[in-house]
């Protein structure tokens, strides 16, 4: 984990960052890292309308401009030569993206601070498997000075901490080791009923639970529904992918992320075409606002992480730190196809365990143009699957 060493000195309400030597490598895997909660998290304020949620993306905001600040910095300074500038142009292309990135995530979640929420009768149709949250640990918590490992929590509650913010640092992707401590802010996920109790379990207080309403469906909402949920996973995972085919140098998962790009496109002018339809069925205007905007920040993820893959598609050397990052890796990414006959035809994830027999995590599976994000142990393996 890189600490937040830096320096910041408001003066006109700007932040000046003091610079330090990092390592490119460690920043870009870290930038992957935060870049990904970052988009978890903002989709989850707005879909949820959970202002501390909203106000955990600005705290990774910040890191982000730190951590791009210094891609930058390290940039310049390595290049002396008019192949070392091509090859760091590789870089900086990376860091105008991560910073599109994080400007978009940022967005979504200042709408959710300037109180604009989804139209409510949306909620009940999103097709969303897990919800994210938030809490603060406290001195007096059962959790607090124990390792996950001891306490279980997805076992106990259904929740698994995806990150862990301690003052100005975060650590990402916790494990069994990591030791909680009070005061810290854990971000988990999982199931909607977890939440309630992960939740008493950090604050000691009761958590309120929203009633639901009964709410009409309407057809187009439906198809909104349906469009945000998976425009939602889609960006997530072609994020992912992009930081995955730099570090891998993977063309062939470059090109996944020109496809997601292209169906982001197609599903925001779809989203934009059934927010004005419905616009004559409902005076929740600022409602069907906030889903004309969340549209324009899934286009620019898309668009973002695109142009981060790119870089894999010019006639230009891969940059040492990219190589570097490959060769120091204890994991790869890579895709297959599985043809008829295999071993996992007909196959749930839950029947394979391929974590535990062959090492290997499903990161996301596509059926034709249909792509499945962080598969659960439920679904099925068949033919053709990629």
């Amino acid at each position: 984990m890189i600490k937040n060493r830096y320096k910041i000195e408001r003066c006109n309400l700007m932040k000046r960052i003091e610079y330090e030597p990092c390592s490119v490598k460690d920043l870009l895997k870290e930038m992957k890292d935060t870049s990904e909660l970052m988009i978890d998290l903002a989709y989850s304020s707005m879909l949820f309308y959970n202002e501390d949620i909203a106000n955990e993306v600005l705290y990774l905001g910040e890191k982000m401009n730190f951590l791009i600040y210094h891609v930058r910095i390290s940039a310049i300074l390595g290049a002396r030569r008019i192949d070392e500038a091509e090859e760091m142009s590789g870089i900086l292309q990376v860091a105008n993206s991560s910073e599109a990135i994080s400007n978009a995530a940022e967005d979504i979640s200042k709408l959710t601070l300037a109180g604009m929420k989804i139209p409510e009768m949306i909620k009940p149709l999103l097709k969303i498997e897990e919800t994210v949250m938030r809490a603060n640990i406290v001195e007096t918590s059962s959790l607090a000075d124990k390792t996950l490992g001891e306490l279980r929590l997805e076992t106990e509650t259904g929740m698994r901490a995806i990150a862990i913010r301690r003052e100005e640092d975060w650590i990402f992707d916790p494990n069994k080791y990591t030791r909680l401590l009070a005061n810290d802010v854990i971000i988990a996920e999982g199931p909607e009923e977890g939440v309630p109790i992960l939740y008493e379990l950090s604050t000691h207080v009761t958590y309120r639970r929203r009633e639901k309403e009964d709410i009409t469906v309407d057809e187009d909402l439906a198809n909104a529904a349906e469009i945000i949920g998976e425009m939602k996973n889609l960006s997530e995972l072609a994020v992912s992918l992009a930081y995955g085919s730099l570090l891998f140098d993977n063309e062939d998962i470059a090109r996944e992320v020109e496809d997601i790009e292209s169906k982001i496109n197609k599903m925001c002018y779809e989203l934009e075409r059934l927010v004005l339809k419905t616009a004559k069925k409902t005076e929740d205007y600022d409602g069907l606002r906030c889903l004309i905007e969340l549209a324009r920040s899934s286009e620019n993820i898309s668009d973002a992480a695109y142009e981060m893959a790119d870089v894999l598609f010019r006639d230009i050397d891969t940059h040492p730190a990219f190589i570097m990052a490959v060769r120091e890796s204890e994991e790869i990414i890579t895709t297959i196809v599985v043809e008829e006959g295999s071993y996992m035809d007909r196959k749930t994830l839950g029947e394979l365990n391929l974590e535990t027999d062959v090492g290997m995590d499903i990161l996301a599976i596509r059926r034709m143009e249909r792509w499945i994000y962080r598969p659960s142990d439920s679904v099925k393996i068949i033919e053709g699957t990629r």
